[in-house]
């Protein structure tokens, strides 16, 4: 959290910061200064929204990954208590931007995601995130490669600033709808994929088990008829 903050500082918070002053809906924000913690934001009244809306979404992704609003840390390092805000509105925010892609916190997921908001922001620690990619599995990196960092620079470089939207007034919106409005497309089904690269490799060691018995019983048949092993 501290090397995000010092490596935000001089220009790429205060570019943050200007790109919400531009926008009608980011100078509401400044001015309101809106925190999301689970006193501002109540998961048992966003866990009764409709399917598929910013809200519920937002509450099954915080319960299905086992965390809450309340996991960031608060910004100590930036002087202006105005960058200070945007800093912390951004943190805040960060699992908003999970509900509405549906990446989880997968290494793959969270490093897509990263990717997604330095392409957005341009905040430097969201980029030096990308370096996570060394943790990955080979199969991993092929698929982030193929797959998600070209979707996180596409769509983070077309999308409208999500650092303006306010996102306490948009509980009930559909999350399609939302993806729409900010241009955002859907990335591929992470945890699908991963589930049926398992279910390929379960297949595929069923069939080796299967082939590797028949194997030992023709070999068994052989020597106990006499036959030739060749």
């Amino acid at each position: 959290a501290a090397l995000g903050e010092a490596t935000s500082t001089p220009y790429f918070i205060y570019r943050l910061r200007d790109a919400m002053l531009a926008d009608p809906t980011g100078r509401r924000i400044l001015r309101d200064r809106p925190r999301i913690t689970s006193k501002t934001m109540s998961l048992e009244y966003l866990r009764t929204l409709p399917d598929h809306t910013v809200g519920r979404s937002y509450a099954e992704w915080l319960d299905r990954e086992g965390v809450t609003p309340d996991t960031r840390d608060q910004v100590q390092y930036i002087d202006d208590p105005e960058c200070a805000y945007v800093m912390q509105r951004y943190r805040e925010c960060h699992d908003f931007f999970h509900a509405v892609t549906g990446l989880p916190v997968w290494v793959e997921g969270e490093v897509a995601l990263k990717g997604f908001e330095f392409a957005n922001t341009l905040l430097p620690m969201t980029g030096l995130s990308l370096f996570a990619v060394v943790r990955m599995k080979k199969e991993q990196r092929k698929r982030f490669y193929d797959i998600y960092l070209p979707w996180a620079i596409k769509n983070g470089l077309q999308s409208k600033e999500v650092i303006n939207v306010y996102w306490e007034e948009e509980l009930t919106t559909d999350v399609e709808v939302m993806r729409k409005r900010l241009s955002i497309e859907a990335p591929p089904d992470l945890r699908e994929i991963r589930r049926q690269e398992k279910e390929k490799k379960k297949r595929e060691k069923i069939c080796e088990d299967g082939v590797r018995g028949v194997k030992v019983f023709s070999e068994g048949v052989r020597r106990k008829t006499g036959q030739s092993t060749t």
